[in-house]
């Protein structure tokens, strides 16, 4: 090879690997999360790491039927989930890989922590109770089994008891009071609803304010959207409901999760498990309380936000969300053996 031929090669080789070393990092991100207020997140990590997210949002079911259709050939990196039923269906089906990582382990405390390491819950929300001033005493729902009593005949309204949010409550009661009692509570709520099961959580806030319901089940953060929103419309509903924390004298209110995994065949594990290092940090976990209204999980992380700071102080179930994961299925056949719809 003559020397003009060597150094125009060389030449080429050089411009190839500055422009292949200008390429910035890549994560696919597959995320069930739809919360506006999370852009701030993804662009807050490309600012520190230089890594540029592509963001891949579905539907939690769609989400994951993508991702077995996918199979190997899957870009997914990152895999965002936001409930432990459906953390635990994603398990099960092998669409995570486990994650070994100092960071992870000593700032996400093992309650919030899926089994092996194949996934971490980064925010936390709370299933509250709702009722009706006019309706309904707050001292006759202190209580999740409060629902289930007779003298709710009539007043009860949930979403559908296949939901993730109902399905993860009963596995925490389940592992609280076991599965004969809590098939006894399932029965029990069917039994008192004021209406067939229907819509999300703000619909069954709404339900109870318009007379529909005495009294109803939420997430904390729907709760706290609606308090702290401006439109007349929600403070007027807002007026005529009143909040319980429940079970404050036995386990404490149940606590679901929002959490994240490396995908199976993530093609960029490196910056997959720095993204999860990056959500469990200080400014990350602040974004999650003030973006959306949740806890953190983190150690030592404490919340600015006076929308949940105003829902003062409270006991928490500590069920670990794995124990949640794991009793979905059976809290399945219980929703369908009592035909809770």
């Amino acid at each position: 090879m003559n020397r003009i031929l060597k150094a125009t090669l060389a030449v080429a080789l050089l411009g190839s690997a500055a422009a292949h070393a200008q390429e910035p990092q890549v994560l696919n991100l597959y995320s069930a999360r739809h919360y506006y207020t999370d852009e701030a997140l993804y662009n807050d990590f490309t600012k520190q790491t230089g890594i540029v997210i592509k963001r891949l949002e579905l539907k939690d079911e769609a989400l994951l039927e993508r991702l077995r259709n996918e199979g190997p050939r899957s870009p997914a990196d990152v895999v965002l989930l936001v409930d432990a039923a459906r953390l635990a269906s994603a398990q099960e089906q092998g669409l995570f890989q486990p994650v070994k990582s100092k960071i992870l382990s000593d700032r996400i405390p093992a309650q919030y922590t899926g089994q092996d390491g194949l996934w971490y819950a980064f925010s936390a929300r709370s299933r509250a109770i709702v009722y009706n001033k006019d309706t309904v005493k707050p001292e006759e729902v202190q209580s999740y089994e409060d629902l289930a009593k007779p003298a709710m005949k009539g007043k009860v309204c949930t979403r559908s008891g296949s939901h993730p949010y109902m399905l993860s409550l009963l596995s925490g009661m389940i592992a609280n009071i076991g599965e004969k009692k809590a098939t006894e509570w399932a029965a029990g709520v069917v039994a008192n609803m004021a209406r067939a099961p229907k819509g999300g959580d703000t619909d069954q806030i709404k339900a109870v304010a318009s007379g529909e319901c005495g009294v109803a089940l939420t997430n904390t953060y729907y709760w706290v959207r609606m308090v702290n929103s401006d439109k007349q419309e929600d403070k007027d509903v807002v007026s005529k409901v009143g909040f319980i924390w429940p079970n404050q004298k036995t386990t404490g209110a149940h606590m679901n999760v929002s959490g994240g995994a490396v995908a199976a065949y993530a093609p960029n594990k490196a910056a997959a498990v720095k993204f999860l290092e990056y959500l469990a940090s200080d400014s990350a976990q602040q974004y999650f309380a003030n973006g959306n209204n949740e806890w953190p999980t983190a150690k030592g992380v404490k919340t600015n936000n006076p929308g949940l700071e105003a829902l003062g102080p409270y006991k928490a179930d500590v069920t670990p969300a794995k124990t949640l994961a794991a009793n979905t299925a059976l809290s399945q056949r219980i929703m369908d053996k009592v035909g809770y719809k």
